[in-house]
């Protein structure tokens, strides 16, 4: 080797070989069961009275919104570390961008407002303090999904509110049921006390429907029979997903079918 050779210093290696720098977490949320909660009670709200323009940016402020408090929750979790504050301040950001529009659209909207502020505090005060799979989070932050179905069914221009209250409450039951339900199949798989609380849960919701329509009951009883015939069979998170997706479209659209 010649001494100019030698002298050389060595190459570096290409780029494409150096480590990429790490996203910053909490930009793809990785919760795929809330989707169903997301899209299926503004669906509810809009079939229920009449899809509008207003709709448009209602749904992606409403998903916008969801991506910031999943961003927001991880945040409080890590104790506020910078990393976690890009998609927080990006997704916050949109999502009042998106709100003003909405109520520049229909400013009557803004009434609803507060209703969603306790679900939105306990699930945010449930991450800052790391219990945000506790039943008490999923529960409230189930409710406030299911009030998106009001505010869809008022930008449509609806006003039999009885009925829409009611679309509403029927999701709320059914949602919460499978707060209860895929807890004994995942993470309290074996938990007597979570059985029987996601058996009753649907057995009281059952007999709750008998007065309001015969259609629903049948759904909720075959509910009920799936929470106490399921975990026994060791279902996976990948089956019990798919199976929310039947029993979602099941309760929806029996439900508008026999209320709307």
């Amino acid at each position: 080797m010649s001494t100019r050779a030698a002298q050389q210093p060595a190459q570096k290696p290409p780029a494409a070989g150096k480590p990429r720098p790490k996203r910053s977490p909490g930009w793809v949320p990785n919760q795929h069961g809330a989707w169903a909660m997301l899209a299926t009670p503004l669906l509810v709200g809009v079939l229920a009275s009449e899809p509008r323009w207003v709709h448009l940016p209602l749904a992606a402020f409403w998903v916008v919104g969801y991506f910031a408090f999943f961003a927001t929750g991880l945040w409080l979790k890590s104790r506020r570390r910078a990393r976690y504050l890009p998609p927080v301040r990006a997704y916050g950001i949109a999502a009042l961008a998106l709100g003003a529009l909405v109520l520049v659209l229909d400013p009557g909207l803004a009434v609803w407002a507060p209703l969603f502020v306790p679900p939105l505090a306990i699930g945010l005060a449930a991450s800052a303090t790391r219990h945000e799979r506790a039943l008490v989070s999923g529960l409230a932050t189930t409710v406030g999904s299911c009030l998106m179905t009001v505010v869809a069914y008022d930008a449509g221009g609806g006003t039999h509110w009885a009925t829409t209250w009611l679309l509403a409450a029927v999701l709320a039951a059914y949602f919460a049921g499978t707060v209860f339900y895929v807890k004994t199949l995942i993470r309290e798989r074996g938990s007597e006390r979570h059985y029987w609380l996601s058996v009753g849960f649907h057995g009281v919701a059952t007999l709750a429907l008998i007065p309001v329509s015969g259609a629903l009951v049948a759904v909720f009883a075959l509910l009920t029979i799936r929470a106490a015939v399921a975990p026994a069979f060791g279902i996976s998170p990948k089956q019990a997903g798919m199976g929310e997706i039947v029993a979602t479209l099941a309760v929806a659209v029996t439900a508008l079918v026999a209320l709307a």
